[in-house]
Order: C-alpha cells, then structure tokens, then sequence
C-alpha cells in the first residue's frame, strides 16, 4: 500500500469519504485528522483498489504509537478478516479509535485476529447542545452565576466583541494562542508533550480555517483577542469541539465561550462531543461537571 501524506491540500478530495460517516469518536473528524500533526508526527493516508480510505498515523520518534484508524468507505464498513488485510499491507500492527459500536457487533470475528482492549483516557465526552446552549436546572447553576458574573462586568458595560472568526483574525487568534500557552509552559520540558502538540493542531486548523467546513468563533475583551474556539461537524447529529482557550484570569469567560459554542458553532446539532480527557484529572473534572449524557468509548485491536 503506497501511503503519502495528508495535508489540507487532500481535503476537498477526502470530505465525501466522511459525508455521512457514523463513527462518534472524535478521531474521524478530516480537519482534526490533517491539523493534528508536528514534525514529530504525520497523517497518511491511501486509497485502495476497493475503494476503502486508509488513514494512518505515523509517529516518528515514539514508534510504539503508530497506528491506523478504522478505514472509511461511504455506505460501508470494513469487515474484521479486511481490517486484518490492510494493516499486513500498510504495515502496521494495530488500530486505535475503534468505536464501541463497531467493536460489540463484531467482537467474536474480531478476536479471531486482535486483541481487544479499551483505551482508557481516550473516551470521548458527548453532550446534549440543548444542554450546553442553556444552561438549565440546578446542576449547571455554578456555570450560570459565572456567566452572569462575565456578563455585568463585561457585556454590560460594552468591553466584549463576539464575532465568527475570519481570515484576517487568523494573526490575532494565534498570538493569544501563544500567551495562553506561555502561561503554561507548552512544550518546555517535552516538544512532544499534548499541550505543545494541541497549540499545533489548533494553529495548522486556524491557518486553514477557510479550506474546511469548520467553523470559529472568537471574543475580543478590551479590544484584544482573549478566547477561541473550533469546531466542526463529525455525524448527521453531532459536531466535535476541537479547540477552545480562554484566559483563565478573566471570571467567567472560559463558561461564556462554552455556551457562546454551543449556540453559534453547532446550532444545527443535537450533540457536541468535547473529545477525550487524556486521563488528566483536571480536564476530567472539568469535562464531567458540564455533565456529559455519555462516553463514545475508544478501544484498541492489536494484531494477534
């Protein structure tokens, strides 16, 4: 199998694999696909004889990471004895983001070839928009008083601007990117750490904004860009909420964005799905208490 890279340059020629793909799991959003690469690691991709999209991640210093994801084909889905197939002919060992659903379907079939482990830390969080665009009921009632709290403070007194972001905001977007990690030491100790590798993704996304069909949203406070977010359509019914930053030091703000996400970034949804905690406990923490309906859990096939 000849796999080359996958830039943004391929993505108007891969959207229709994933036009009406059913996988909600993060990972097989195409923007988050392409952004999500360094020099340390890069997306590959090819198209089979039969027509079935392979992607690939090819990790080349951390070898052990190296892995393919479930291949796509519109109207279909890859039997166990082809996923077998195609790994020997890409040469690799192992999928990861394997979704739930596909995986308690086939398991008997599967474990004829793999073994099959849940990837724990990889779970992805889906929440009901409703619930995130409104804010109702008493166990989102801390969120509320810290948006109000935003709101008198800033909103009131006309120090915010809220606006989709355009190219030209691009520049703005990525120096506030570049403070907020400042702030927290991105990929001082390890290039390779998730922090240096997101602020990454989320400029490769930004810089190529127009290209896709994700969609951003920004907040100006005092004139300077102080919060952004990313997102796009990953099912029929539910978008992914690639990227989002906000200062910290100003109350209320990171909550703003969040609800201000669910309303403009996925009006058109029935779900957001926030991604993975990476088994870190505060963003597990702060994933849970906007009170998730489910996990789209991940699993891991390993060649036997």
């Amino acid at each position: 199998m000849n796999l080359q890279p996958l830039t943004f340059d391929h993505y108007d020629r891969l959207k229709p694999f994933f036009a009406d793909q059913g996988h909600r799991l993060s990972a097989y959003c195409l923007t988050s696909i392409i952004a999500w690469q360094t020099r340390f690691y890069q997306p590959q991709f090819a198209v089979d004889d039969d027509g079935w999209l392979v992607v690939a991640a090819e990790f080349f210093r951390k070898r052990e990471k190296r892995h393919l994801l479930l291949p796509i084909r519109p109207g279909a889905e890859s039997e166990p004895d082809r996923l077998r197939r195609l790994a020997l002919d890409a040469g690799f060992d192992c999928y990861w983001f394997v979704p739930e659903a596909y995986v308690k379907t086939r398991l008997p079939e599967l474990e004829r070839y793999f073994s099959v482990s849940e990837q724990d830390g990889f779970h992805d969080y889906v929440y009901r928009r409703s619930d995130l665009a409104e804010l109702a009921g008493r166990g989102y009632h801390k969120k509320r008083n810290l948006i109000r709290q935003f709101t008198d403070e800033y909103v009131q007194n006309g120090r915010t601007e809220v606006a989709p972001i355009e190219p030209s905001d691009v520049p703005a977007c990525i120096d506030f990117l570049e403070r907020w990690c400042a702030e927290r030491d991105c990929g001082v100790e390890d290039e390779e750490d998730d922090l240096a590798c997101e602020k990454i993704a989320a400029i490769n996304a930004l810089e190529n904004l127009a290209r896709t069909e994700a969609r951003g949203v920004l907040i100006r406070v005092d004139g300077t860009v102080s919060a952004f977010a990313v997102g796009a359509r990953l099912t029929a019914d539910m978008g992914v909420l690639m990227f989002e930053k906000a200062y910290n030091h100003v109350k209320g703000l990171y909550q703003y964005l969040d609800r201000l996400c669910a309303r403009r970034l996925f009006d058109a949804m029935a779900y957001v799905n926030k991604e993975s905690d990476m088994g870190i406990p505060g963003l597990r923490q702060a994933k849970r208490s906007y009170h998730p309906v489910g996990l789209s859990k991940s699993y891991m096939l390993n060649l036997r």
